[in-house]
């Protein structure tokens, strides 16, 4: 009779126990969901800004000299990410290749001139940064025009804010909401040790020798449910990838790295700080007041 006595209060302990971690791991896999979709939508503003092709359109009387002086000036500038000199009959090619007409057969002649295509890097994608590139340009002779798609530039930009600004606000929001819940669950498990917290007082123990386990507790469990977040993302992103055949699309490893430094560090600090905090709220109580919280 009394071992049964015995052991319902340690399964209730470990029930308490097993409910938390999992609540937390269930918060930590929401703000590396986050973290990931806000990594991702960096990448992909990044890729799409530095495919945003600026065409300088070169005149015939152009000679190679001159075509590799500008070709030179662009490789040395800081907002170059590449350039790619393509010629009369390159164009042409291009052009019958995606039009499927020759308009050499019909005028006589190539119509289409050379140009150098420039993708610039992402930092540069705007319109105040083009427009100031396409002024330098233009200091150069022998360069019939500057072609690129200003709508196309203005457009990406305003998305990409719109987008980050969205992402970012829902960050915010749900670390509040995080830091709310580990909190709670926290508090819950050591709600259930307030009076083992009020003996050790009772008997002389200073504050940190009753907080040092509860905070070693919390950083493991803070741990343990950033690990099980982890899989549980990894998992979701696997399934993600083959259901909707996105195996193609790679995730910088750096940006995994990141997000799992990101949990990690959240899972412990968070419980660990709540741990604290929590077990010093009991620390303060009278013993007469545990009895009506």
């Amino acid at each position: 009779m009394r071992k049964n006595n015995h052991t319902k209060p340690k399964k209730k302990f470990r029930s308490i126990h097993i409910s938390s971690t999992l609540s937390m791991s269930l918060v930590l896999f929401l703000v590396g969901l986050v973290s990931l979709l806000l990594f991702v939508a960096r990448d992909i503003s990044v890729f799409v800004k530095e495919n945003i092709n600026l065409s300088i359109i070169l005149d015939d009387d152009i000679n190679s000299s001159y075509t590799q002086r500008i070709e030179k000036y662009l490789t040395a500038s800081p907002f170059v990410k590449s350039v790619e000199y393509v010629s009369k009959e390159d164009a042409l090619k291009d052009h019958i290749a995606s039009l499927g007409e020759n308009p050499k057969e019909f005028l006589g002649y190539n119509p289409l001139k050379a140009s150098l295509e420039v993708k610039l890097k992402a930092n540069y994608a705007n319109p105040d940064s083009v427009a100031s590139i396409e002024a330098k340009l233009k200091a150069f002779e022998h360069i019939d025009r500057i072609a690129y798609q200003k709508d196309m530039v203005s457009l990406v930009n305003e998305n990409v804010k719109k987008v980050s600004w969205v992402l970012l606000g829902f960050a915010i929001v749900l670390l509040i909401v995080s830091v709310a819940l580990i909190n709670n669950t926290v508090r819950l498990g050591v709600y259930s040790n307030r009076f083992l917290i009020n003996t050790m007082k009772l008997v002389g123990a200073t504050h940190w020798f009753i907080r040092k386990p509860y905070v070693i507790s919390g950083i493991l469990n803070g741990l343990i449910a950033a690990i099980i977040s982890l899989l549980m993302l990894t998992a979701m992103v696997y399934y993600i990838m083959f259901e909707f055949g996105m195996t193609g699309m790679m995730i910088d490893p750096l940006t995994l790295v990141i997000v799992s430094l990101i949990v990690i560090v959240s899972g412990i600090v968070l419980t660990s700080t709540s741990s604290y905090f929590a077990v010093g709220r009991y620390l303060k109580m009278k013993t007469h007041d545990m009895y009506y919280v």
